[in-house]
């Protein structure tokens, strides 16, 4: 939905209405994820996409019946169907689509989340797309509160307390319970869609490599820091692509800096005085990849300075070195794409081979 969110709140505050198909289950090798969108507005515009192209066109009409009578649609698009063929979801994939309409009476909370998207405050919201009652309904959840309601006091209070754990850890997916917010029950499915601050990566040492490095971490949609003692280096003409360029030691910085499970940390300054004491604190963080530039030889100089400061071997586990998958890489940008490749593969668990030497599905712990 964020995506969409501009296109979806300049309908709103004209006072119009549109229909809002968004993925809510993927799959196989479905070509876009849980929490894409698509939009049909009034003047019969499509804005947005849901499958890279397969099924929009069968979504436009679904998207227009919506606007008219105001009933949401869940609709099932795979191999499977008679009519996947036909819409061409050749892919290989199944997508599961609710289709929804927007409005002021429908969504007056609209505002408020686009609101919290702008200002990187985390907000989720859950809408119940399968059940016996109230489909439709919506229950926006933030750490300091709910807004909206799924129909009773006590599905609220259930599932608020649920998604709070969903929007801590960023995730976006499906909660299941009874009629009256029972959680043995499995009649009212309820796909809550998470938006949370972009993840961080940390980049220590203003180099070359650095820099091409930002670029794809900003592909990635990481919130960029370029970190490195020598004001002489750290500099925005060097690093225009950086959402932040900070003068100190890396370190030392670090220590009053939010690190969670989405975090990424990059060593390239391959230099012990940086980066011993950077991966000495990288390590005790909860980051999801520690990453260090140099060759092995650097690296297993740089081991033996770590046992020195006290790190365990298990803590030393944790950081790849030489940093990226095997390309073959030579320049700068080839380099980050190595690395980027690695952080990918570290998020998703893939082997890191070419697809083309694998067999099974593409997509890890998808069914056959």
């Amino acid at each position: 939905m964020r995506e969409v969110l501009p296109s979806l709140m300049a309908a709103f505050e004209r006072g119009e209405s549109v229909a809002m198909a968004t993925v809510v289950r993927t799959w196989r090798s479905a070509p876009r994820p849980a929490g894409a969108s698509m939009l049909v507005t009034e003047a019969g515009e499509a804005v947005g996409s849901v499958s890279g192209g397969c099924v929009e066109g069968a979504l436009y009409g679904v998207g227009t019946e919506v606007l008219e009578s105001g009933d949401s649609q869940y609709q099932t698009y795979g191999v499977s169907d008679d009519d996947a063929f036909a819409v061409g979801l050749t892919c290989g994939g199944i997508l599961e689509i609710f289709i929804e309409k927007v409005s002021a009476l429908t969504w007056p909370e609209l505002p408020g989340i686009a609101a919290s998207v702008a200002a990187e405050i985390p907000v989720a919201v859950a809408t119940i797309v399968r059940g016996p009652h109230h489909v439709g309904r919506h229950l926006v959840v933030r750490a300091d509160g709910i807004e909206g309601g799924l129909g009773t006091e006590r599905l609220d209070d259930t599932v608020g307390a649920d998604v709070r754990g969903l929007l801590e850890s960023g995730t976006t997916g499906f909660l299941h319970y009874g009629p009256e917010g029972e959680r043995l029950g499995n009649d009212l499915e309820i796909f809550v869609v998470s938006f949370s601050p972009a993840p961080r990566m940390y980049v220590f040492g203003a180099i070359d490599f650095s820099a091409s490095l930002c670029r794809a971490g900003k592909l990635l949609g990481f919130h960029v820091t370029i970190v490195d003692a020598r004001e002489i280096f750290a500099t925005r003409k060097r690093f225009p692509d950086a959402d932040e360029i900070v003068v100190d030691w890396p370190h030392r910085w670090l220590a009053s800096q939010p690190v969670d499970q989405r975090t990424v940390i990059c060593v390239l300054t391959h230099d012990p005085k940086f980066d011993v004491p950077a991966l000495v604190a990288a390590v005790r963080t909860p980051a999801a990849y520690i990453g260090a530039m140099g060759s092995r030889r650097t690296h297993d100089d740089r081991v033996v300075r770590l046992r020195e400061a006290g790190l365990t071997d298990v803590e030393i586990a944790r950081i790849h070195s030489p940093i990226g998958l095997d390309l073959g890489a030579r320049t700068p940008e080839e380099t980050a794409i190595s690395i980027a490749a690695e952080i990918v593969q570290a998020r998703w668990g893939g082997s890191g081979q070419s697809l083309t030497a694998s067999s099974g599905p593409i997509h890890a712990g998808a069914p056959r």
